[in-house]
């Protein structure tokens, strides 16, 4: 009559192991690598200009600046260049600036009012 099955002893994982690695390299937001591609507008770094790093994989050499990703060695970044996420990230990158904490500020009625233009006053 319903309810858990009596035979099943595992309960089900909430989160996915890929999730949870995901995390544990903080990611930058959207706006914050739109910014950094108007500086470096090819959108490719070259190995010699990236700092080493011993707590980031590959020593912090092979790094994706569309995906705020570091690899472990070359292959492995070239890989993902083939990749659907990839080409997807790099296309919303090549768009219109994502919003930032100004926009959701303003849409929130937090920032400044705009009231239009100045009119002559009397």
């Amino acid at each position: 009559m319903g309810g858990k099955c009596p035979s099943r002893k595992v309960k089900k994982r909430r989160y996915s192991h890929k999730t949870a690695r995901r995390s544990k390299f903080l990611l930058k937001g959207d706006d914050a690598v739109y910014e950094e591609l108007q500086q470096n507008p090819g959108g490719e770094m070259k190995e010699a200009t990236l700092p080493l790093d011993e707590d980031l994989p590959g020593m912090g050499q092979y790094y994706c600046l569309h995906c705020d990703r570091y690899f472990a060695n070359v292959s492995v970044r070239d890989e993902h260049f083939k990749t659907k996420r990839h080409k997807k990230r790099v296309k919303q990158m090549m768009g219109p600036a994502p919003h930032t904490q100004l926009d959701a500020d303003l849409a929130a009625g937090m920032g400044a009012p705009d009231n239009g233009l100045k009119l002559m006053s009397m």
